[in-house]
């Protein structure tokens, strides 16, 4: 269950390389602890789609319009903390030769070169794993077992994408590094449930809330594998890349569909709210861990910078 709180915040964040991303209604801050053991924070304007766009800001719309943000100003946050993470530090071998002409081509853009790669490497790894597999493994099922495999094929296919993405973050938080990032996970948590109990943002303070948050990303993500296997029944074809192609196109629907649920649950505490929002808590026990105080600090130093004074980031229930 997550913990009850005082007042809601529609301050959000995104755990780093070494750091944290804090998105206030004005002001995004991007917190990060450089290898010198100084934190190092920066500031922009929070600029939204619901903005420029009032359309956007429309139920269910406004959750694609909100994925779309996260996306781009997370990418860039984690571009710049990539940086800050290892600014300083002296590479004692030769660059190679192929290093040396990355450096010539790209120059200093070669962060954003590597990241861009990894993202699309990235995009297309997740349709192979969550869309084209699952559809290929119960067609080879249904061949063993008969047709009557039909009728349960997106449920078979969401349990599948399910397993698929806990053994995935899993998997990644046995890395030492995506382990402290999942530190800082908890470290953001943390200090926002201290601000919402309006307690004073101190490291002591900040130890004692809970790490599980019902408006956590991963939250967002685990209703996103659910509602999929709704939407899944609905889809008639049964060859994996034509129904791949349908499963994409329907990902603005299902994003809109979970925002507006976790939207629901954080601001309203109810035996409906806390079943929605049960698995989406137990899967955060994976993607957030205990912080040290160093994360902590990094956390309230990145939290400070974007906290309005008028109070416009309080939410009405």
């Amino acid at each position: 269950m997550a913990e009850k709180t005082k007042i809601i915040t529609s301050i959000g964040g995104q755990a780093l390389m070494e750091g944290i991303m804090m998105r206030g209604p004005k002001i995004t801050s991007v917190g990060v602890r450089l290898p010198n053991g100084e934190i190092d924070v920066s500031e922009r304007p929070t600029e939204n789609l619901r903005d420029r766009w009032p359309i956007l800001g429309l139920p269910i719309i406004r959750g694609v319009a909100s994925m779309i943000d996260s996306m781009r100003i997370g990418y860039q946050a984690l571009n710049e903390s990539a940086e800050k993470s290892i600014e300083g530090l002296e590479d004692e071998e030769e660059p190679s030769k192929f290093e040396q002409w990355l450096d010539r081509v790209f120059g200093e853009k070669i962060m954003n070169v590597v990241m861009g790669i990894a993202a699309v490497l990235g995009i297309a790894l997740a349709i192979l794993l969550f869309f084209v597999l699952p559809t290929w493994l119960v067609n080879l099922m249904k061949m063993g077992a008969g047709e009557g495999i039909e009728a349960w094929r997106s449920l078979i296919e969401g349990v599948m994408r399910i397993a698929i993405f806990i053994g995935y973050v899993a998997l990644c938080g046995l890395q030492p590094d995506m382990r402290r990032t999942f530190q800082y996970h908890g470290a953001e948590h943390k200090t926002i449930f201290c601000y919402e109990n309006n307690e004073e943002l101190t490291v002591e303070n900040v130890r004692h809330h809970g790490r599980f948050h019902p408006r956590c990303g991963t939250s967002f993500m685990v209703l996103m594998l659910g509602l999929g296997i709704v939407i899944g029944f609905f889809i008639p074809f049964t060859n994996p890349f034509l129904r791949t192609a349908v499963k994409l196109l329907c990902i603005p629907i299902v994003m809109g569909l979970g925002y507006e649920l976790i939207r629901l649950c954080g601001r309203h505490d109810n035996w409906i709210t806390r079943i929605i929002a049960a698995p989406g808590l137990w899967v955060q026990r994976i993607t957030t861990k205990e912080p040290d105080d160093k994360m902590i600090e990094v956390a309230i130093a990145a939290m400070e910078k974007v906290i309005p004074e008028n109070g416009e980031d309080r939410i009405v229930p």
